[in-house]
């Protein structure tokens, strides 16, 4: 069975910086993409980062780009989520995503597996 658990999510300050974790177990997705997404309440989920299954390849949305950066570590089945620079407008759930495809894409049609969720609240 298939898992994918985030963590490292919590209540920071704007300005503050946090590194969210996604540990995926069942399956290797060393050559699979990983994306993260975001959900406020009353809101779409919208795409935040996503990585090639090398990691050669990153993506951005607009909003995030220049303060979060996304990596791999392929040896550990995991991927990270670098948020600098935070912002009370980056307060969401943050989920993590694995596609069944080499390359990352913007939307969530895309990703076959999902985890459950950190919660990120940015203070003003």
């Amino acid at each position: 069975q298939v898992q994918l658990v985030e963590s490292g999510g919590g209540l920071v300050q704007a300005g503050d910086s946090l590194r969210l974790s996604c540990a995926a177990s069942g399956r290797t997705f060393s050559r699979n993409a990983m994306g993260w997404f975001r959900q406020a309440p009353g809101k779409e989920r919208e795409f935040v980062a996503a990585t090639s299954g090398s990691g050669a390849d990153t993506y951005y949305a607009d909003s995030v780009k220049g303060r979060f950066t996304i990596s791999r570590d392929n040896a550990k089945n995991t991927a990270y989520l670098q948020m600098n620079s935070l912002k009370p407008e980056d307060t969401s759930v943050y989920y993590c995503a694995a596609s069944t495809h080499s390359y990352g894409d913007y939307v969530p049609s895309w990703y076959a597996y999902w985890g459950q969720g950190t919660q990120v609240t940015v203070s003003s």
